[in-house]
């Protein structure tokens, strides 16, 4: 027979709509014996609403990593284990991949309940091709970090997909439009799931005047770069020398060139060396 293990299971909560409550969840709240949670506050205002009383131990961004003990200790004792973020997936620009990889280490099983996550209605109603697609969640809360970031996507072809905060989207959008260009498609969508939801769509130059109220939770849709010659227009030494300029590593921006422009990485690191001896 084989022995019994506990099980980690990734269980996901509305993001606004309590409809959204699939009857899986349900079950797998009442089937877990224990809950690492990113609030314990939020979560046991959902589990009273459902009428359910389980252990919670918080587990945020600052504290998951000492929570590794305790979590394979419940294991060891055959309990099974939640992970629930405030709202929506966990792992998803949430809590919970740290305690996963834990589990998944020392060989527990894992098993992930689909349901709620922002991203996915933001990109299937923002219009913007949907395939292939990049989710990068929050951009660096400092400018120049989040330029530094935005530079590093300014090659990238595929649909870009990022959260951000109401007190920082016109300053995001701004540094998108003098990075990514005027021209851009974006679709926003804010309260998803909620009474006021609402989506936009346009430029980075015209979407901030469509928009009602700068209040909530946003999803930002960014079209890929579509221009094919960009990356062409300049020399691999230029393109890797642009991130250099922005802090990354030779290996790193090594890294880059080669998936911008579908390469291999000793390929573009062979041509960069060439180069820089013909520049001596």
């Amino acid at each position: 027979m084989k022995e019994k293990k506990g099980i980690v299971y990734l269980i996901p909560t509305p993001i606004g709509n309590m409809d959204d409550l699939s009857k899986r969840v349900i079950d797998t709240l009442k089937l877990v014996d224990v809950i690492f949670c990113e609030d314990t506050r939020s979560t046991n205002i959902l589990l009273n609403y459902l009428d359910i009383k389980k252990k919670l131990i918080s587990s945020h961004k600052f504290n998951e990593l000492s929570n590794k003990e305790k979590l394979l200790e419940y294991l060891g004792n055959n309990f099974n284990i939640g992970i629930v973020s405030d709202r929506g997936t966990p792992g998803i620009s949430d809590p919970g991949y740290i305690l996963t990889k834990i589990a998944i280490d020392a060989g527990y099983d894992i098993i992930a309940i689909p349901g709620p996550t922002a991203f996915v209605p933001a990109l299937i109603t923002s219009g913007i091709i949907s395939q292939p697609f990049l989710f990068y969640g929050f951009l660096n809360s400092k400018s120049s970090q989040r330029k530094k970031e935005l530079e590093q996507l300014k090659y990238e072809r595929s649909t870009l997909i990022f959260y951000e905060a109401p007190h920082r989207l016109q300053e995001t959008i701004n540094d998108m439009k003098n990075i990514l260009g005027n021209s851009r498609e974006i679709s926003i969508s804010r309260e998803i799931t909620k009474k006021y939801e609402e989506t936009v769509r346009g430029t980075l130059s015209d979407i901030l005047g469509k928009l009602k109220e700068v209040k909530g939770e946003f999803v930002l849709v960014v079209s890929g770069n579509n221009e094919n010659d960009d990356v062409e227009d300049i020399s691999i030494e230029d393109h890797i020398n642009m991130y250099i300029n922005n802090g990354e590593s030779i290996m790193s921006a090594i890294k880059m060139v080669a998936k911008e422009r579908n390469m291999k990485k000793n390929e573009v690191y062979s041509i960069y060396q060439s180069m820089k001896g013909n520049d001596k």
